[in-house]
């Protein structure tokens, strides 16, 4: 006879290796820090490229007008200025990347714990049935 709460617990079970099951054992073989830490390396990384990207064609556009009127003094400043933007951005993106990824990883930590809860109810299940 087929059990209800058994196929309940099945049910939920197959929908959530369906949905997010994979990527959370994924996430799970991480420590919490280790995977903020390496996500938010990577975020580091491509938040660089992109600011390189959009500092060189920002320079490239506006070659004519920088040359022009180019001194010493207007050239440390935009230097400083692009510095100073950079660490802004980078810093906004990093304490970001940190929060995101933590949660996420919590998140999916938790959906595993549940998982598992429900792999036991169903072991469980199994073997008072097999009784």
């Amino acid at each position: 006879m087929i059990s209800e709460e058994r196929v309940r617990i099945m049910t939920k079970m197959s929908l959530y290796e369906n949905r997010t099951g994979a990527q959370d054992l994924k996430i799970g073989n991480y420590y919490k820090k280790d995977y903020s830490s390496f996500h938010t390396l990577v975020t580091v990384l491509w938040v660089t490229v992109g600011y390189v990207i959009i500092a060189a064609l920002a320079i490239v556009s506006n070659m004519d007008a920088l040359m022009k009127n180019l001194t010493m003094n207007k050239m440390i400043f935009l230097v400083i200025v692009a510095v100073g933007g950079y660490l802004i951005i980078l810093i906004a993106y990093v304490i970001g990347a940190g929060i995101f990824y933590k949660n996420k990883h919590n998140g999916a930590k938790r959906r595993l714990k549940q998982y598992y809860r429900n792999l036991s109810r169903l072991g469980k299940i199994y073997k008072k049935e097999s009784r």
